[in-house]
């Protein structure tokens, strides 16, 4: 049976740990209590998602309904000589769905580990880190239509991955809730280590024998080097994505800013790393009363306490104004703003 409560504070809901009300507040934990749950609602009354609240910033009190995504489980559903294909609901915490796949040997997710939120959350904006993203390892997924109640199962193509995004980010955003996500993993490994610091990392620990284990514990350690725990001082992660410009943009830049660095994508493009960006404008480590950018990465906006959402959003925008007058390059947020 579910609970409709009433004005409900979100602060333990979103890693930022930012003061925001619910008017209306419901968690459900197995698909038909979603149903239900939708069966409740207006269809003109505002209504946000909850899964894991890592990629959100709350600027202010929400006047609708919060639905609070709590569905759990992981299943083995299928396998052949090579592959598994893998079952979880979409409020398991994606970090520790990573790790049980380490511990049965399902290869293919380790160097996504310590990625906060929810495997609901992972194809929604087809999470990546360290050479691999969601659609590499993705089978399908099944989503409720908001709507209609409806079930519907959505293939990789209908998904429409891109950068940090999906259809549900685009044409479908605010329409579907998605409750389970199959992927297709591999039961012999293909290490990728040849991304940023992970080779290194794995010499400096003594690694001789590779694992998809040893690969995940040297994404962890640079990972918690590099980015503060939510629980230690809200934030939300990455929350720029890293922008793409055309290669002949890219060479000019070159010119006036020789350590300017960039990687080669397909079509002439090249995509920059927002946190040298964000760090030549000179933001990286300013503190701003009780927010500000943290000081190891640029790339992470942080609430040391009492901030507020509306200066943090305040600040992300005086930080992509100067990434562009500084390189003439449009910086979009990771991080949904509500």
């Amino acid at each position: 049976m579910i609970k409709l409560e009433q004005n409900v504070s979100l602060k333990p809901f979103n890693t930022f740990g930012l003061e925001a009300k619910a008017a209306h507040f419901i968690a459900f934990t197995t698909v038909n209590e979603l149903l239900e749950a939708l069966k409740m609602i207006e269809s003109d009354e505002p209504l946000m998602v909850l899964g894991g609240g890592s990629n959100i910033l709350l600027t202010k009190d929400f006047e609708g309904v919060v639905l609070k995504n709590e569905l759990q489980g992981i299943d083995l559903i299928d396998e052949d000589r090579n592959h598994v294909w893998v079952k979880a609901m979409a409020g398991e915490n994606w970090h520790q769905f990573v790790l049980h796949c380490i511990e049965n040997g399902w290869a293919g997710l380790e160097n996504l580990s310590l990625i906060p939120g929810t495997v609901g959350a992972a194809p929604m904006q087809n999470i990546g880190a360290y050479g691999v993203e969601i659609k590499d390892v993705f089978h399908s997924l099944e989503a409720v239509e908001i709507a209609s109640g409806k079930y519907q199962e959505f293939t990789a193509e209908e998904c429409e991955f891109g950068y940090r995004e999906s259809v549900f980010k685009t044409s479908l955003k605010g329409k579907y809730i998605i409750t389970s996500v199959v992927f297709r993993l591999d039961k012999t490994p293909t290490f990728n280590t040849s991304y940023g610091a992970i080779q290194a990392t794995l010499d400096e620990m003594g690694v001789t024998d590779l694992s998809i284990k040893a690969i995940s514990d040297a994404v962890i350690k640079i990972r918690q080097s590099k980015l503060p725990d939510p629980v230690e001082i809200g934030n939300s992660g990455s929350f720029f994505k890293n922008p793409t410009i055309d290669n002949i943009d890219y060479q000019g830049l070159r010119a006036e800013f020789p350590s300017i660095p960039g990687y080669k994508l397909p079509e002439q493009k090249v995509k920059i790393p927002a946190a040298w960006l964000i760090e030549q404008a000179g933001w990286k480590g300013k503190t701003f009363g009780e927010i500000g950018v943290h000081k190891n990465h640029p790339l992470v906006l942080v609430n040391y306490g009492n901030g507020k959402g509306e200066d943090i959003k305040k600040l992300a925008l005086e930080i992509k104004a100067s990434v562009a007058s500084k390189f003439g390059i449009e910086i979009t947020p990771e991080v949904n703003i509500i």
